[in-house]
């Protein structure tokens, strides 16, 4: 009983045993170039659970999928071997992380890396050509996969480089063309992190600054326009910065940041411009919640702020301009506003009930006297600001004029200004002159002829 028992042992002890040298008849083969031979031993011992506990099993079978995989013909007859191959490295990698047997020179392990990785790029090549973006991503991205790992264990010709510049490349142009903003942003940043530039690389600089700003995640936004910044010095960056700006921040919040930065006396001519338009063009939102005074004070910042533009580059007649139109956009809304005490004044004396009672009439007529004194005393404390508001935009209308009207060669903007300007400026010495009537003769010769001299001037820019 016990001879037999001990010979149920031996047995056993076989069984369990699976050595270096079964794959002997996997490798030999696969080093003769004898590959579907060499699939046909693997499969063999593959069925075995032993084997498939083993990193060997797995190495042998990347390998050899690989190879399917890189050339044409085999890759047609074995059509799932890309993925055979890349679920059997990363069996393998569990099992042998160090890539030892890998690494074993007469393996030539990195040969299964460089068959996994170059058809792949060149399907990526192929994808990208045709415009299929989704095929080329995923071609991209696998070369990109497997390039790390050749890179990262030097395993190519440049032992210095850190990766495949090329595929992470365009596996992002793929993604960002195939509207994966997450995805082409991830291949982005991995290469503004390492500090890749010139002048092929910056739209990948402003794709993520942009893609940034979309997403109102301040964060990478400040990451990524320091990171411009730092490679590309000479460029201009502040349209990134206003419109993140813009796009994230309150009404309040923006009012603030400019009186910060105003404060500090450093603001380019530029940057007082783009604040200016901040300020003239509020959103329709936010009008909604802002009263007429809230509307003037807006505009009375952004009138400022062109003027500071101005005075940055007093050769800017377009800046000038702005300034103007903001001034007599501020004369307008007291203008309506004068308006709309007029119209209750005489809403006031239509709907006035004269009493009889003489001591019904002494009380009605002292409450009228009280709302029209009232409302008079409110349209005339309006009459100063909008004349002052007036007065400004005359002043930077025909400074604007004066720089451009005899400009050589005016664009299309220029004359367009010039045009509305001359017809802002009509407007307001015809509202000089109505006040002056009867009242100031010279006042009145004077704005008379104003007038006249911009309202000949109507439509001549062309």
């Amino acid at each position: 009983m016990k001879k037999i028992l001990f010979g149920a042992i031996m047995v056993a002890g076989i069984t369990n045993s699976l050595s270096a040298q079964d794959f002997k008849k996997v490798s030999n083969p696969v080093l003769l170039n004898q590959i579907e031979f060499a699939k046909t031993e693997l499969d063999k011992l593959m069925v075995d659970p032993k084997a498939q506990a083993k990193p060997d099993g797995w190495f042998w079978k990347a390998k050899i999928y690989a190879y399917f995989y890189s050339n044409p013909s085999l890759g047609a007859k074995y059509p799932q071997s890309q993925t055979i191959a890349d679920e059997a490295y990363q069996k393998y990698v569990s099992l042998d992380p160090s890539l030892k047997i890998l690494k074993i020179p007469e393996n030539i392990g990195q040969e299964l890396l460089f068959n996994l990785y170059a058809p792949s790029f060149n399907s990526g090549i192929g994808a990208f050509n045709a415009k299929n973006w989704d095929s080329a991503f995923y071609y991209f991205s696998f070369a990109v996969k497997y390039s790390d790992v050749i890179f990262q264990n030097k395993f190519s010709k440049n032992p210095n480089q850190a990766f495949d510049t090329t595929s992470i490349l365009y596996a992002g142009y793929a993604a960002q063309n195939a509207q994966k903003n997450a995805e082409a942003a991830k291949c982005y940043d991995r290469l503004i992190n390492s500090n890749v530039g010139g002048k092929n690389y910056i739209d990948i600089y402003k794709y993520c600054l942009i893609n940034s700003i979309n997403a109102k995640d301040e964060t990478s936004f400040k990451k990524y326009l320091n990171a411009s910044k730092a490679m590309y010095p000479q460029e201009d960056w502040e349209d990134y910065e206003l419109n993140y700006f813009s796009k994230n921040y309150t009404l309040a919040e923006k009012s603030a940041m400019y009186d910060k930065e105003d404060a500090t006396g450093n603001m380019s001519a530029k940057k007082y411009l783009q604040y200016g338009e901040v300020f003239a063009n509020v959103s329709k939102e936010d009008k909604e919640n802002l009263d007429s005074s809230k509307q003037s004070e807006y505009l009375q910042k952004a009138a400022s702020a062109f003027k500071k533009a101005f005075y940055k580059n007093p050769t800017d007649g377009i800046t000038a301009f702005n300034a103007g139109v903001i001034y007599y956009n501020i004369f307008n809304l007291y203008d309506d506003r004068v308006s709309q005490y007029r119209r209750a004044l005489q809403e006031l004396n239509t709907n006035r009930v004269i009493e009889k009672d003489p001591k019904k009439k002494v009380i009605a007529d002292a409450k009228y006297k009280a709302t029209a004194d009232s409302v008079k005393s409110s349209r005339i404390a309006l009459e100063k600001p909008m004349n002052d508001a007036g007065d400004s935009s005359i002043v930077w209308l025909e400074t604007e004029i004066a720089l451009l009207k005899g400009k050589a060669d005016k664009v299309r903007e220029e004359k367009n200004c010039l045009n509305k300007s001359v017809d802002y400026l009509a407007n307001i010495f015809s509202y000089k002159r109505e006040k002056a009537r009867g009242k100031d003769l010279k006042a009145y010769d004077l704005y008379d002829e104003k007038f006249k001299l911009y309202d000949n001037l109507h439509d001549s820019f062309k």
